[in-house]
């Protein structure tokens, strides 16, 4: 341990254990004086890896050998559970808070535990099987900031709002990555003391990050010659690491320039930022006590897909058909900009989920059978989305996680349960709409619509929402991207000003809506041809 170099050693000076020894000592003293020097809070943010590991154990050491009645100043310790962290690694986590926060009572330590969580809105499974995000991807990363970096924020915003300023402790280190010492060293030009530095996201926030020119063995040789003093063992810790990737760890993350946990051990077990989760394949292969988690693998590799437009809308989020060039083989193409998953694919995902959380926990170990893939709190949110903002009246949740686990569903959500639509009005709807999706989106957002305003005692901008159903779903998937085409090939000749390239578009818009009109009105009545249902029923006969 002493002497192995690891590649994000090269280029740092090599102390030796002695001077390492009067490093730690210094470093000591100096935390003592900065924590008795007045009474700014400290966040001490932990992901319980080795270098959060060391810094916890360095403040405990050092606050432990003050009289006690210079122990005045809380520390909370913070620490993210996101809810998709790799169930051994969260198992191992949750101990850990336990036994820190037993161990400072017990000895009298001024340490807080706080074990934050993302809001509901926030969560993976309510962004990607309620709203339909897709799995993240480098170029839509829409994870980091929800799930790891909002939590710790506002833990820290509220410390803030209370005391008027805060001092996070971190375990960052330059050697973690260029990036990460080219951020740091920014940092740097603004510190007001040694190895204090402000942060632009957090106001009234000070950075303070006491290892950060250790290097990586050094961490490792703390950590496991220096006993720990919650009763915690580091050997376990550096058994977690063993064959882990070069990153090894999952920071507490506060912005995004702290390095992604994707290629980390310590990572979420959905990740899809790599290429393949080979931690969790390692575990399960080499030890047969973890082959009970094969089945979130499964899923995390479905999930992990890079052409997954067949699974998606056409549309974006918000019902626009947005287009861009894309280049494939050697060929430019202008294409729909995929949107979120559809209705088939996100009750997909929401029975997968659940059928692996019931297998796991019958084949898991004694230990880990209470494993929570997805909350309650969780499906309840994703039931709200797909009742109020998709108009999936259906109502499907409850029926999947019903057939899945073999019981009924109790949302806690307060009337939750009462609907004027439901199964029985989707089925008759979707036979009237004889296979239209569109149709059938349309119509269903219409009936939705006008339910959601029931209620009011002054229906104030139904008009207005009402008109957004049809902007949105009554084109044919076909028919929409035309016309996203056309937009945007009109927007190209006005910005170039083609005049006549304007002139031709904008006539031929004319000229086809025309023609159109005219073969309507050669077939059916001017009356008929009013309405949008005779328009598309005309074949059907119609009975009084």
């Amino acid at each position: 341990m002493t002497t192995a170099q690891q590649p994000e050693n090269q280029g740092q000076q090599i102390r030796t254990v002695a001077e390492l020894v009067d490093s730690i000592q210094a470093l000591t003293t100096e935390i003592q004086e900065l924590y008795c020097l007045d009474q700014i809070p400290w966040v001490l943010g932990v992901s319980w890896g080795k270098d959060s590991s060391a810094i916890l154990q360095l403040v405990w050491n050092a606050i432990a050998a003050l009289a006690p009645k210079k122990r005045t100043k809380t520390i909370h310790v913070i620490t993210t559970d996101t809810q998709v962290e790799n169930p051994i690694v969260s198992a191992w986590v949750r101990t850990s808070m336990q036994q820190l926060a037993s161990a400072a009572k017990e000895k009298g330590m001024p340490i807080e535990t706080h074990l934050l969580y993302p809001a509901v809105k926030d969560t993976f499974w309510v962004n990607l099987i309620g709203k339909g995000y897709p799995a993240p991807r480098m170029r839509f990363r829409w994870c980091t900031e929800r799930l790891k970096i909002q939590p710790a924020n506002t833990f820290i915003r509220n410390m803030v709002r209370d005391n008027g300023e805060v001092i996070l402790v971190l375990g960052m280190r330059k050697a973690e990555s260029t990036k990460r010492a080219t951020v740091m060293e920014k940092h740097e030009e603004g510190r007001v003391r040694d190895r204090l530095s402000p942060r632009s996201s957090l106001i009234n926030s000070l950075v303070y990050t006491p290892i950060e020119d250790w290097r990586n063995d050094e961490v490792w040789l703390y950590l496991m010659q220096w006993h720990n003093p919650w009763g915690g063992n580091n050997k376990d810790l550096f058994t977690l690491y063993r064959g882990a990737t070069a990153d090894n760890e999952c920071p507490l993350v506060v912005d995004t320039s702290t390095p992604s946990c994707g290629d980390s051990r310590f990572g979420c077990w959905v990740c899809t930022l790599v290429s393949q989760d080979k931690s969790m394949e390692a575990m399960i292969q080499n030890d047969e006590e973890k082959e009970w988690m094969q089945p979130l693998l499964d899923i995390r590799n479905e999930l992990d897909i890079k052409e997954d437009w067949d699974k998606r809308d056409f549309r974006r989020i918000w019902g626009d058909v947005q287009l861009f060039e894309r280049n494939k083989d050697g060929e430019t193409t202008v294409v729909p900009i995929p949107g979120p998953y559809t209705k088939y694919w996100r009750e997909h995902w929401l029975r997968r989920l659940l059928e692996a959380q019931t297998k796991t926990r019958r084949t898991a170990p004694e230990n880990m059978r209470d494993i929570t893939l997805i909350t309650i709190e969780e499906m309840s949110e994703i039931r709200r989305i797909w009742l109020e903002d998709k108009h999936e009246f259906d109502d499907s949740l409850p029926r999947i996680y019903q057939e899945v686990t073999g019981e009924e569903f109790q949302d806690p959500r307060p009337g939750a349960d009462y609907s004027l639509l439901g199964r029985d009005e989707w089925i008759v709807l979707e036979e009237i709409c004889e296979g239209d999706a569109m149709h059938l989106e349309l119509m269903a957002k219409l009936l939705d619509t006008e339910r959601q305003f029931r209620k009011m005692s002054r229906r104030v901008g139904i008009y207005d929402t009402l008109e957004k159903c049809f902007t949105t779903s009554s084109r044919s998937k076909d028919e929409a991207v035309k016309n996203a085409h056309l937009k945007r090939d009109l927007k190209t000749a006005v910005e170039q000003g083609d005049i006549e390239k304007v002139k031709q578009l904008t006539l031929a818009d004319f000229v086809v809506t025309n023609a159109q009109a005219d073969v309507t009105n050669a077939t059916q009545s001017a009356d008929e041809a009013k309405t949008w249902a005779n328009i598309k029923f005309k074949n059907r006969e119609t009975t009084l």
